[in-house]
Parts: structure tokens; C-alpha cells; sequence
């Protein structure tokens, strides 16, 4: 098997936090491809010409325009270092994330977030006179707000999960989600005032999210109800296989009372491992406690 057919079959059968960071390396490799071949046959301008045609503009009157930015300007980066750092927040967050929700919660969370923050980052520069000069030559682009909603939403829904972070110790995530917000409100004087204000859009709508969610409401329901048929759509349909049966033979369907008591032996042993992990950590698991996990997750 070929490196291009084994990263086929790593995304195809990988969970979607695997999907959504090969995603983002791809388009990382396949802009910066552009730009050498770009800067290589000395073609003027057209780099610049290329990152405004993926990354999100303030002006309304570009982003009609280019309404595609509103999703693309997610998976686009600066640099190496840009880049690192989000897919190692989006790695690590996302992992605990997918501990107690699952991978439809997390596609929504990253997409509607990102969302979330350029929505926010267009309506501030349009709103506050102090981002009026520059605002024609506005573009935002990274994963940060949809990071950041991932990170948020997590950190609500179990704020006192402990994470290890060098050296500082057992840190509760409530306390890095709120560090992290804190210093991007700070940092809306500085330099990078959209991107801050991008990433306070995306920790808002993660906020919201799991608020809603923990009162009994999914504000991703329409989304993932979108996402559930473009799939139908597009998954190639398989073909039927006419199996013949015979009438007399039939399994007879458990009762009640069978049922009951499987469902809450397993929702016993879930209990019991989500509490190992709250307070020793996902690595203390066994492997059939992992594999259980999965097992679960998969079903969800």
C-alpha cells in the first residue's frame, strides 16, 4: 500500500478529529504548493490574490462575493507556527472532547464556532469606528475560533476535568478556558484585533452550545440533520443482496426486562470508566476499557 492510499484509508476510517486535522494539513500543503510554484515563475501578486480568495474579509461588500470564505477561512494558515499550535490545541482538547460527546458534537462544535467567529469578527469591524480605516483591507483566516469552541465547550460541560501542563501540574480545563479568553480580550489593542475578537465569537458559541445542550437542547440539530443528507447524497449507494429465509426459523427477540438490564449494566460501566478518567486521567484505562469506550462511542 502506497503513502497516498494509506492516508486514503486513514481518513476514510479515522475518527472525525483525525479528519478535520488532515483537512487542515492539506490545505495547508496544497497553498503553500501554490505559492512556490507562484514565486518560482515570478507571477506578481497572485499569492496575495490567492489567500484573499480562501481567508474571510470584513467588508460585507467582498464576502458577498466570496460567501465559500465563511467556511475555507477555517482551514487556512499563515504559517508553520500558526498552524502547529492550533492542531496541537484542536489534538489535545479534541480527544477530551470525544471522551463524553461524539463525532457529529464535534464536526458541529468546530464548524458553527468557526462560524461563530466570523461572524463576530465581521460585525466589530463594521460596528467600531476604530477598525473603519482598515476595514476594506480586513481578512481573517485559522482555526482558532473553531479551536476555541472546541476548547469552550469541553471545559463547560466538564469543568473540572484535570489535564497535566509542564510546570504548573493538574490544571482544571474551567481555568484554561477562561486564561485563554481572558488574554484575547487584552489583546484586542494589539495587532491582531480580528483574530482575538474572531476567537471570542468561537468560545461564545461553544459557551452556548453545551449550555443548551446540558438543559436538554442541541443547537446543532439543523446542522447535523444538513451534514447527515449531503452524506446520503453522495455516499455511493450499495447494491441489494436477495437472501432467502425460512418462515420457521426465527430468534426470539429478548424481553423487556432482558433489555433493561443490559442497558444499565452498560450504562453502569460507562459511569465507572468516565469517573476513572475524571480522576486519573484517560491513560490509566486498560485496554478493554478502552476498547469498550470505543465501542460505545460508535454506537452513539
Amino acid at each position: 500500500m502506497s503513502i497516498i492510499d494509506e492516508i486514503k484509508h486513514s481518513f476514510k476510517t479515522g475518527t472525525m478529529l483525525a479528519r478535520l486535522i488532515y483537512i487542515n494539513l492539506a490545505v495547508f500543503i496544497l497553498v503553500n504548493l501554490a505559492l512556490i510554484i507562484f514565486y518560482l515563475f515570478n507571477v506578481p501578486g497572485k499569492e496575495v490574490q490567492l489567500i484573499h480568495w480562501l481567508a474571510v474579509p470584513a467588508d460585507v461588500s467582498n464576502l458577498i462575493t466570496r460567501p465559500w470564505t465563511l467556511i475555507t477561512y477555517m482551514f487556512l494558515h499563515e504559517g508553520f507556527l500558526h498552524i502547529l499550535f492550533n492542531l496541537l490545541w484542536l489534538y489535545w482538547f479534541g480527544r477530551i472532547f470525544l471522551l463524553y460527546l461524539n463525532e457529529k458534537q464535534l464536526l458541529s462544535t468546530y464548524i458553527l464556532g468557526g462560524l461563530a467567529g466570523a461572524a463576530l469578527y465581521i460585525i466589530a469591524f463594521n460596528v467600531f469606528p476604530a477598525f473603519q480605516q482598515v476595514l476594506s483591507v480586513s481578512y481573517a483566516l485559522g482555526a482558532s475560533a473553531a479551536v476555541l469552541a472546541i476548547v469552550v465547550a469541553i471545559s463547560v460541560y466538564v469543568p473540572n476535568y484535570e489535564i497535566y501542563l509542564m510546570f504548573l501540574g493538574p490544571v482544571k480545563l474551567k481555568y484554561i478556558a477562561l486564561v485563554t479568553i481572558g488574554l484575547d480580550i487584552i489583546s484586542i489593542a494589539g495587532t491582531n484585533a480580528g483574530g482575538h475578537i474572531a476567537h471570542l465569537g468561537g468560545a461564545a458559541f461553544g459557551y452556548l452550545y453545551i449550555s443548551r445542550y446540558k438543559q436538554g437542547k442541541d443547537m446543532a440539530k439543523g446542522f447535523n440533520k444538513t451534514i447527515d443528507s449531503l452524506v446520503t447524497v453522495f455516499k455511493p449507494r450499495k447494491k441489494l443482496k436477495v437472501t432467502y429465509k425460512n418462515n420457521f426459523e426465527h430468534k426470539t427477540p429478548p424481553s423487556d426486562i432482558d433489555y433493561n438490564k443490559q442497558k444499565h449494566d452498560l450504562q453502569a460501566e460507562m459511569d465507572r470508566i468516565l469517573d476513572k478518567i475524571a480522576k486519573s486521567g484517560y491513560e490509566s484505562l486498560s485496554k478493554k476499557e478502552k476498547d469498550f469506550l470505543f465501542r460505545m462511542d460508535n454506537k452513539s
